[in-house]
């Protein structure tokens, strides 16, 4: 394996709606070599869609709503990059995916800074000690000042900053940039030219090279000098360490849509990022390093071919050394399950997967057998932890248009709810079905899919329910007694789990007091 297998690196790019995510995805596969034209977020007439945005209702809306895969090599090294929802309705699918990766990169919209989403993403990366490189984005928009960006991201997120480069300039009198790493002046073509590279590239020897001088004018090499001394007196120096450690994080400016500093991100990738990290697990620790193949799968997606209805595992490699063809153990059910079909990605595009290794991210077809937090290995009983559940904000009852398709609705729920977009609930009592979303967004989104996909028009209406718990207690005579008294209330998930559904705050308050060993938990590891 040694000298023959390319290290590997797989990261997850992190931002708020409308930072610019979908694009800088679109820009690093281009320059990977992975496609040949980037696709528009927004496409019009000819223009493509942007390969991460496959779903037909993301390219309708313009917004990203579930996460992608893409596989592609860069200076031999093979990256895994994962696409993920920016908009906050979508957001338990990027916590889950945060789980599988071992970096990631945080796109900022210079005019905007740390908002919203960024910050919910970013801790949940902390939690995990995930290295992060920042790129901020639209420098050929005015922004906030340079300065001002960094001192948000330090204070926000308590996060130490190094900037990789320097601006030179913004919005209409943006030039390029200064590679404060490699002592490189990177200029903006601005010949409108549809070049892959849009820059050009002039090697100095430091601020003070009169080359500066030659290429760019006298107001912008002052200013350059000047805001350059003042990083590294106010900046650390960077620190790989610290980097990896999840405490420092090199920032790069450039502009995504203008193909701009992007190549800068991707070698700041090539040489920074790390290659697979050790994965806990309730029993120990698994190395990358160790013979025996193991993973756990992290995301369920259901027709990504409409065509075949299909249901495809993503499963996060986390050592040895897999071979298509191969009989994994299912921790759960304890059933072996030979994977004679395993996939590699480029968004809905795939292609049979040979082999893979640790770090590396497959696709495993099946029919319902694998669930998000499924542990797949060679034999040794392990459970990989810290795949969260969590428990919805919205609660709608759903029914189908068309009575003579109500049946086929539940099958279609659960395929969504098999997926991690949405939690469904059957309560014990009475025929409706319950759907529960953390954005509301979601149910609109619910509705196209399962119009599209399942060709079920259904309608989504208000339910007497106010939230949804997970039921957990270890004494079986007061969980049935809690049953007996609560069966109103009480529903299954689409993993058979016992759920309580709460009708306001008073009625979640009264069952903790008469019920103090029944634990009700809003978050759910996924652990089988």
């Amino acid at each position: 394996m040694i000298g023959t297998i390319n290290p590997r690196k797989t990261f997850a790019i992190i931002s708020h709606p409308d930072a610019g995510k979908t694009t800088l995805t679109e820009k690093l596969l281009l320059f990977g070599g992975a496609i040949q034209q980037a696709g528009a977020v927004k496409a019009r007439g000819e223009n493509r869609h942007a390969r991460s945005d496959w779903m037909k209702v993301e390219q309708e809306r313009g917004i990203s709503v579930a996460s992608s895969v893409m596989n592609f090599e860069y200076e031999n090294i093979t990256f895994n990059l994962l696409d993920t929802p920016g908009h906050e309705d979508f957001s338990e699918d990027t916590y889950r995916v945060l789980t599988a990766v071992d970096s990631a990169v945080m796109v900022l919209d210079s005019a905007k800074g740390i908002e919203t989403q960024t910050k919910k993403l970013f801790e949940v990366c902390r939690l995990r000690n995930v290295p992060i490189i920042t790129f901020i984005n639209k420098l050929d928009r005015e922004g906030l000042d340079p300065f001002c960006l960094l001192d948000d991201i330090e204070k926000t997120l308590a996060l130490d900053v190094t900037p990789a480069s320097w601006p030179i300039g913004m919005g209409k009198d943006f030039l390029g940039c200064y590679d404060l790493l490699n002592d490189q002046l990177i200029l903006m073509n601005k010949t409108g030219s549809k070049a892959l590279i849009n820059s050009t590239i002039e090697t100095c020897k430091g601020l003070d090279d009169p080359k500066l001088d030659a290429l760019l004018p006298a107001h912008a090499v002052a200013k350059l000098r000047e805001d350059v001394t003042m990083v590294r007196e106010l900046c650390p120096a960077f620190d790989k360490e610290l980097y990896l450690a999840g405490a420092l994080t090199p920032v790069f400016f450039g502009s995504a849509i203008n193909n701009f500093g992007v190549k800068e991100v991707l070698e700041g990738l090539h040489n920074l990022a790390p290659t697979p990290r050790e994965q806990p697990a309730a029993e120990r620790t698994v190395s990358p390093s160790e013979n025996k193949v193991t993973g756990f799968v992290f995301k369920i997606q259901a027709n990504m071919d409409p065509k075949h209805r299909d249901r495809i595992a993503f499963m996060r490699i986390c050592s040895g050394h897999f071979k298509r063809g191969m009989t994994l153990n299912q921790v759960r059910t304890g059933k072996s399950l030979k994977v004679p079909t395993p996939v590699m990605f480029l968004a809905q595009e795939r292609e049979l997967a040979e082999d893979a290794y640790a770090g590396d991210i497959i696709g495993i077809p099946n029919h319902g057998q694998l669930r998000i937090g499924d542990t797949l290995t060679e034999g040794e009983k392990l459970h990989f932890t810290g795949i969260p559940s969590f428990a919805p904000e919205l609660l709608k009852s759903v029914r189908a248009l068309d009575p003579l398709k109500s049946k086929h609705l539940g099958n279609a729920l659960q395929q969504i709810a098999e997926e991690g977009g949405a939690s469904v609930f059957k309560p014990i009592v009475g025929a409706e079905w319950i759907v529960g979303v953390v954005g509301a967004l979601q149910f609109e989104v619910m509705a196209d899919r399962i119009r599209t996909e399942f060709n079920i028009p259904v309608a989504f209406e208000p339910t007497q329910y106010y939230t949804a718990r997970w039921v957990e207690c270890d004494d079986k005579n007061i969980m049935k007694k809690f049953l007996d008294a609560n069966q109103i209330s009480i529903a299954e998930d689409h993993d058979g789990a016992t759920v309580f559904l709460a009708r306001n705050a008073w009625h979640l308050n009264k069952v903790n007091e008469d019920f103090p060993q029944i634990v009700l938990r809003k978050t759910r590891e996924q652990v089988f």
